[in-house]
Order: C-alpha cells, then structure tokens, then sequence
C-alpha cells in the first residue's frame, strides 16, 4: 500500500514530458502569430512612409512652380532614415495646362522589376488651369450611384437615387 501512495503523489516521466511537449507547440503557435504581427507592423510603417515620399515628391513638383515635362523619370532619396527609390510619370489630361502625376515608391535595397516591387503609387495634378478654357467641357460621362439608407434614431432612411450630372447645371436629381 505504500508504494501505490508514493506512485499517487508525483508524475511520471512520461506525464512530464507529454506536458513539456504541449506546452512547446503551444508557445511556438504563440510565436508564430507575434512574428506575423510584428511582419504586418513593419510592412505597414514602410507602406506610410512609402506614401509620405510619394506625396513629398509630387510637393516638390509643385513648389517648383516649374512644369514637369511628361514622360518617365525616377531617382532616389532619403527619408526617415531609409532610402527610397521613386518612378514618375507624367501624363497630359484632357483639360488643357492640366498634367496627372503618378509616383511609385519602393525602398531602394528591394531589387525588383520594373513593373512590380512598389510599396505604393500615389497620383496627384499639376497645373494652371482655373477652369475650362473657352467653355471646353471634359467628357466626364454620367455615373449612377444607389446612394445610403439605414436607419437613424431607429427610423428607417431609404436610399435616394443620385446621378451624376454629365453637363455643369444639371441638377443631379434629375427634373424636380
């Protein structure tokens, strides 16, 4: 009888390594979940300060007060403590004195292709155009929307249809 309450009072080795063996997967799930999280984190920083570059360069383009000259160029520059390489592209719209700027940027260590690799592209308008010149009207086309509904201080509210008007004056509800 002693020797069944001596077995009663501990664990076995094998009991001990079958807890230890639990224990180990469940802190390596933990760790895989903590370094997705701290991956996520870090890809999401570079991200903003990707933007910020982005929207520093398409600044500088305005501050020059200069027109950028349509077409291809890039460059790098340093920000935050990084390098980062930027991709421009400069394209005339269909309003006259009125030019679409597209920055790509991506940190300069990442060796991608031309295409691909970019953290982020960030898109933005120079020019002097006050308004359409001699009464040019842009074809913007006629875009429907369904509009909102739900409810507001537990009243229902219905969707309101809304169209975009192609001509300046039209009233986008239609004829009312």
């Amino acid at each position: 009888m002693s020797g069944a309450r001596r077995r009663a009072r501990g664990f076995t080795l094998i009991e001990v390594l079958v807890a230890l063996a639990i224990v180990a997967i469940g802190m390596a799930a933990v760790m895989g979940a903590l370094t997705s999280s701290a991956d996520t984190v870090s890809y999401l920083r570079d991200k903003t300060l990707a933007q910020w570059v982005a929207l520093n360069q398409i600044a500088n383009l305005r501050l020059s007060g200069q027109q950028p000259p349509t077409g291809n160029s890039s460059g790098d520059t340093d920000f935050a403590g990084r390098s980062w390489h930027w991709r421009q592209e400069v394209v005339a719209t269909e309003v006259p004195g009125v030019e679409r700027i597209d920055i790509s940027v991506r940190p300069a260590e990442v060796k991608a292709g031309e295409d691909n690799g970019w953290f982020t592209t960030v898109s933005g308008v120079w020019g002097d155009a006050l308004g359409a010149p001699n009464g040019f009207q842009p074809d913007w086309g006629t875009q429907t929307f369904s509009g909102l509904s739900g409810t507001l201080g537990g009243a229902q509210v219905p969707a309101t249809p809304l169209t975009v008007p192609a001509q300046p004056g039209q009233n986008p509800r239609g004829s009312e």
